[in-house]
């Protein structure tokens, strides 16, 4: 299934993307894209729908992010080698865990506006993993279970805030929009491996990332286990997983975003988004 919310920031309604890319409402049977309704029961009760019978969508519709409300955002950060090389970082034994706060959250298409002191806006294309079941101490081998579905999400980062603000990461990754999260979940179901997608971000039509989640120094089990050690995972959270080469801070001279500049990303069946810099 591929999931999503639709609606005026903060009024977004549930929906479901039908096989033929029909958009159907689904508010008259779940209340929301959160953590009960991914609960695996949740899911199966979706699953028993038949979407010709839920009332259809039309006309433009404005995407907002696929989850809502989740408890967290976790960040993996420096979690592909060929991105820690281009900044001149040993990659890590143990993956290296930040937050974002979850009001960055934004959708696929949303205007991404600077913050007023911005000097270095950042991207990061990465695989979004959101969980369905309570996970606590899990192992890798057990750890997908826990997982819901795959999304898209842009880790937008300004880097003057990340790293030059009291070094705490969470500074240059919690503004308002830095979190395009969408267009839509797809169940874990329908992905046959999460380790097997294709990146490519791109700005002003010039592509910047290109990556395959094959790169990834700790895969999503790991991942999944790993962070269940430290926190427990509730449904409805989100796990950024990193990001490929690419990023603008790792360019010379580095290619910070400004206003005007578009970004254009896409995950291989997790679908794309379209962003616009506004400035401040």
């Amino acid at each position: 299934m591929k999931l999503m919310r639709v609606g005026p920031p903060g009024s977004e309604r549930p929906a479901l993307l039908c096989s033929e890319g029909r958009l159907r409402d689904l508010s008259g049977h779940a209340s929301e894209i959160d953590g009960a309704t991914l609960s695996p029961s949740g899911l199966d009760r979706l699953r028993l729908l038949d979407p010709a019978t839920l009332p259809e969508l039309t006309g433009t519709q404005r995407i907002g992010p696929c989850v809502a409300r989740p408890g967290k955002v976790i960040c993996v950060g420096l979690n592909y080698t060929d991105h820690a090389a281009e900044l001149g970082m040993t990659p890590p034994e143990e993956p290296v865990l930040f937050g974002k706060a979850t009001s960055s959250l934004a959708g696929p298409n949303d205007d991404i506006e600077m913050p007023r002191d911005a000097s270095a806006l950042d991207y990061e294309i990465e695989l979004a993993v959101i969980i369905g079941s309570r996970a606590r101490y899990v192992t890798e081998a057990s750890a997908l279970a826990h997982v819901a579905g795959y999304a898209l999400l842009n880790d937008v980062s300004e880097r003057t805030h990340q790293t030059q603000r009291g070094g705490q990461w969470i500074k240059g990754k919690s503004h308002d929009g830095f979190g395009p999260l969408g267009p839509w979940l797809v169940t874990a179901d329908e992905v046959a491996d999460p380790q097997a997608l294709d990146l490519v971000l791109s700005v002003n039509g010039t592509p910047r990332q290109t990556g395959n989640t094959s790169s990834m120094i700790a895969p999503v089990r790991r991942l999944v286990s790993y962070i269940s050690r430290f926190m427990t995972l509730e449904p409805g959270d989100v796990i950024a997983t990193g990001t490929p080469a690419g990023v603008a801070m790792g360019m010379d001279p580095p290619g910070w975003l400004v206003p005007g500049d578009v970004l254009e990303l896409a995950i291989t069946g997790l679908g794309q988004q379209r962003c616009r810099i506004l400035p401040a």
